[in-house]
């Protein structure tokens, strides 16, 4: 142990000689990070595999609304939540809630909140929702409005800006949509219940199954497109400082177009992972991030979870967590990522 120890310090001094004296590359590269692996948290999940979950992170926990198993049956209304990652908790097993099949949900005024959705999948009885609920516990949810100023749709985006809710665009249709059912408008709230349009026509082109965040006191949407009928995807980025004036940040990023895709924002950028793209039906396991939209970068890991879409993605106790979606099959695993606070800079 001793010797190790030995050996370790004299080639770490060697190595900071070399970065004074230019010494052989080798040492600069035994000094180099290594990669950053993804670690797999749980292999099984309390939850039953899905895809198309709301999720959550609300009073120091992890939580996961509902979703999709197929698309013969509807959607499951059960709440999870977890303190790890690890152990799951279920708290309750049939929410109010109907539509929780691509669904908005987001953490805002000390409440979780549930909005939109698909219900019944390709079933007679299919609909679309823009009911909006709340809950403190996600055992008791309070309905906030039976019928939001947006029109009944799935798949939008939605983050908090400014002191309000925001929803950017989405479908009114699932299965049985087409370019007509897809939205560009833009509408926000300060409650919930009433909502303010702040535009009708954004200059993104309408889209569904796309990302939207927060960063630099900006709102950035990215991705996504159109399933069915006609099947398009984008990798166009575009931002906002009051989401009525938007500004392009680049027509073509450099990860694939995609559907189903996650998105967060961690160590001050703007991170990509996943998705799902044609032709061949691909699933995606890469993870890319960026500061302004315009720039990104592919985080290498030699470790990462299996190729998947349609996934939750959490920043939680100063990690990236990514659970369930479409890896073919349905999975219910949970997997996550450490970067050091100095990553980067």
């Amino acid at each position: 142990m001793r010797l190790t120890q030995n050996i370790a310090a004299k080639l770490l001094l060697a190595c900071l000689l070399a970065a004074v004296v230019a010494l052989p590359v080798g040492c600069s590269q035994a000094l180099a990070a290594e990669p950053y692996d993804w670690q797999l948290v749980t292999p099984e999940a309390g939850w039953q595999a899905r895809d198309s979950q709301g999720e959550v992170v609300f009073n120091d926990r992890l939580w996961l609304f509902g979703g999709w198993f197929n698309s013969y049956e509807a959607p499951p209304r059960d709440v999870w939540s977890s303190a790890d990652g690890r152990h799951w908790e279920q708290v309750t097993p049939e929410a109010p809630w109907l539509h929780s099949d691509l669904s908005m949900s987001i953490t805002f005024d000390q409440r979780m909140w549930f909005m939109g959705g698909w219900y019944n999948g390709r079933l007679e009885g299919h609909s679309a929702s823009n009911a909006v609920w709340s809950s403190t516990d996600g055992r008791q949810w309070t309905q906030e409005t039976a019928a939001a100023g947006w029109s009944p749709r799935l798949a939008a985006a939605v983050v908090e800006f400014r002191g309000r809710i925001w929803i950017l665009g989405g479908s009114e249709n699932y299965y049985f949509g087409d370019a007509d059912s897809l939205k560009n408008d833009v509408w926000s709230s300060a409650d919930g219940r009433s909502w303010e349009l702040a535009t009708a026509q954004a200059p993104w082109a309408p889209r569904a199954y796309h990302q939207a965040v927060v960063l630099n006191d900006r709102i950035y949407v990215m991705g996504g497109g159109n399933y069915v009928p006609q099947y398009q995807a984008f990798n166009d980025v575009w931002s906002s400082a009051d989401g009525v004036r938007w500004r392009k940040e680049t027509d073509a990023a450099p990860w694939a177009a995609r559907l189903w895709f996650s998105s967060v924002v961690y160590r001050d950028r703007m991170w990509v992972l996943g998705g799902w793209s044609q032709p061949g039906s691909t699933n995606h396991d890469d993870v890319w991030h960026s500061q302004n939209g315009r720039d990104w970068t592919r985080l290498d890991s030699d470790v990462v979870w299996k190729a998947r879409h349609e996934h939750s993605a959490y920043v939680f106790k100063d990690r990236i967590f990514v659970a369930g979606g479409h890896a073919k099959p349905l999975s219910n695993e949970v997997w996550s990522l450490h970067l050091p606070q100095d990553w980067g800079k």
